[in-house]
């Protein structure tokens, strides 16, 4: 089997973003709660392989910057030291955070030096580690907040289209109940209500359901469909005439029948979740500090002096839109061809 070469490319970006993501434990160069308060507001640390005296080095090595002056976030690199990079380093007692000894991360460099390859943020903290972990909460909530949805509009959608009659007229009845709920605003005011103080992996499950079982209604109408579509195909007919049992008809024709439906929804529902999870969490009811999501980091724009001059705050924006553009590709890719492989 091959991939067709119309999604190649997508897939191809949302893997690698994914995994990145889920690999920050080793991929990121600190812990994302780290702060190190000599370098607030710090810019990206440039990469050199020229010294100062003109010499090429075959390593990597980069300049530990410093404020200029105590306060100003204008920061100058002290060319008198120069750190090397190094792949596969190990905690510094520092940076362990509660870690094991001996957990590793891809690059960094010597302590004291400090490599922020995406700058850090008006706390002190690397902005590109809370990028990677950040991914983790706003990603895998779009994930599983779809395939909550998905479950509860496959269940709904193909009961409505497979038994019709008065479960049919009740299914259908609750899903425009959902359509007709501003979910955005039903979201804040849920979340709203809540403790403002909860565990982190609580509001993420809590996060989880609440966007899941909003959006159901929709796929479930157009599951339902494709049941009714279903059921009238020559094989299934064939099937029911020779005594197959309604649990047989379901699990063998009618939900192996609706994958190509379930995979399209998938792909244009997972970027609207994340984008849900984000918004709650810009507003500051999503997932709470020191945990960060794509949403949160958003949220130190809302000052003023990070807006006008920390333009690499900005980079949770960049990364969303690159997976927002990568599903939309998925999702017209598979409109077009709703078989995406072939034998």
């Amino acid at each position: 089997m091959r991939l067709r070469r119309s999604i190649l490319l997508p897939v191809v970006c949302l893997a690698a973003i994914h995994l990145l993501v889920l690999a920050a434990g080793f991929v990121a160069p600190y812990d994302y709660s780290q702060q190190y308060r000599d370098a607030i507001l710090s810019p990206p640390t440039r990469v050199h392989w020229i010294d100062q005296t003109g010499a090429f080095h075959l390593r990597p090595f980069i300049y530990q910057r410093s404020e200029r002056t105590p306060g100003s976030s204008e920061y100058e690199e002290d060319v008198t030291v120069a750190y090397p990079l190094h792949f596969f380093t190990p905690d510094s007692a520092a940076d362990m955070a509660g870690r094991p000894a001996g957990h590793r991360h891809l690059f960094g460099v010597d302590p004291p030096g400090h490599f922020f390859i995406l700058g850090t943020d008006d706390l002190g903290r690397d902005v590109f580690s809370r990028l990677l972990y950040g991914g983790q909460m706003s990603l895998l909530s779009g994930l599983f907040a779809a395939t909550l949805s998905l479950a509860l509009a496959t269940l709904f959608g193909s009961m409505a289209g497979f038994y019709g009659s008065w479960v049919d007229a009740v299914v259908m009845r609750l899903a425009e109940l959902f359509l007709a709920l501003p979910w955005l605003y039903l979201l804040l005011a849920l979340r709203a209500m809540l403790p403002l103080h909860i565990d982190p992996v609580h509001i993420f499950f809590i996060v989880i359901a609440l966007i899941g079982t909003l959006g159901w209604a929709r796929p479930a109408r157009l599951i339902r469909g494709m049941a009714l579509s279903l059921c009238e195909r020559h094989y299934v007919v064939a099937a029911r005439s020779f005594g197959a049992s309604d649990a047989y008809l379901i699990r063998r024709h009618i939900l192996p029948g609706m994958s190509s439906v379930l995979l399209t929804q998938a792909a244009l529902l997972i970027p609207q979740y994340v984008l849900a999870e984000v918004t709650l969490s810009f507003f500051g009811l999503g997932i709470g500090e020191p945990v960060p999501s794509w949403g949160s980091m958003l949220g130190s724009l809302q000052q003023y002096r990070v807006l006008i001059s920390a333009w690499w705050m900005f980079s949770p924006g960049v990364l969303m839109t690159v997976v927002f553009f990568s599903y939309r590709a998925l999702h017209d890719a598979l409109r077009t061809d709703l078989s995406i492989v072939e034998l």
